[in-house]
């Protein structure tokens, strides 16, 4: 029993260093890009660089409003994309297509920087979300055709909301910042004190086992089992800085890191983020399944580029 007990305390102790040493790593990223990316928001300039989207928005059947949610999403994630895209008279299915598309691609700047330091290229992988965005939203605008369902419904611009004072900005960003880094060293610390038992007591072999089919069917390693249900449901932040320490005992290989990454970046946060667009789309299943397909064909095409890339040349 001591011994035991002895093990467990090891197992939590090294769990909490891992977690707090990957927490300082994020919040190296986090909190500067956080604040630029707030100040740009402030000062209105985000807004005024709307009109650069407004040729895609055509091209997606959107009303030029439209562009206004995606280039906050794209910048400052997706409660900044509620916030603009509920104050605008957008259809159902116009909704739905801003959604999906900043489901995919949202906070770039942020969890680009987080997954550069993580084992991928920041233009690779913002590029690659950007794609997958644009075309899933391109094939969905197909099926839904929402310049249709607005056909007699105007939509005009947005009432812009009075800015706040500096101070009183500076006060609200720094209070909300401070919330959610409470809540991600809680998640972050409890996640790498979960793995460490996991692995001290056996129980990887045990995900591995119950996860690894879906991620074969993913196109994925099934050993990265534990870092891709953290990044999928938790988020891109916990599942970058999780990929950070444990990629190295798992043994990935760079191919399937990059396929790791490229999937998780596409498809995270599972559960919290569609939950927040399910009061403006048609259906609940657009919240899901339309990332999930951009996730899995990125990865597959991937890996035939790589097992082109790799096959020997023919005489």
């Amino acid at each position: 029993m001591e011994t035991l007990r002895h093990k467990a305390g090891r197992t939590l102790a090294e769990g909490l260093r891992k977690g707090v040493s990957a927490y300082i790593w994020l919040l190296k990223i986090w909190l500067p890009v956080s604040l630029a990316t707030a100040l740009l928001d402030w000062s209105g300039w985000l807004a005024a660089l709307d009109f650069l989207l407004q040729p895609a928005m055509e091209i997606l059947r959107l009303p030029a409003a439209a562009a206004l949610p995606i280039l906050i999403g794209l910048t400052a994630g997706v409660y900044g994309c509620l916030a603009a895209m509920a104050v605008l008279p957008l259809t159902a299915e116009q909704m739905t297509v801003v959604a999906v598309f900043v489901l995919i691609a949202h906070n770039l700047p942020q969890e680009g920087m987080i997954q550069a330091r993580s084992g991928i290229s920041f233009w690779k992988a913002t590029a690659v979300r950007l794609a997958a965005a644009l075309v899933t939203s391109l094939l969905l605008a197909w099926w839904l055709d929402p310049a249709a369902s607005a056909s007699g419904a105007g939509v005009g611009p947005a009432i812009p909301a009075a800015r706040p004072a500096f101070g009183a900005f500076v006060r609200l960003w720094g209070l909300d910042t401070l919330a959610l880094c409470l809540k991600v060293l809680a998640i972050l610390l409890g996640i790498m004190v979960l793995i460490e038992f996991m692995k001290a007591f056996a129980w990887i072999g045990f995900f591995v086992a119950v996860f690894g089919p879906l991620l074969a069917f993913l196109g994925l390693d099934r050993r990265a089992a534990v870092l891709w249900l953290t990044g999928a449901l938790f988020g891109l932040a916990y599942g970058g800085a999780l990929i950070v320490e444990q990629s190295r005992e798992l043994d990935l290989s760079a191919e399937e890191l990059q396929k790791l990454q490229l999937s998780i970046g596409i498809n995270h946060s599972m559960i919290e983020d569609p939950l927040l667009f399910l009061p403006f789309v048609v259906s609940p299943l657009y919240a899901w399944l339309p990332r999930l397909a951009a996730a899995m064909a990125v990865v597959y095409l991937l890996s035939l580029w790589f097992r082109l890339r790799t096959a020997p040349a023919r005489s």
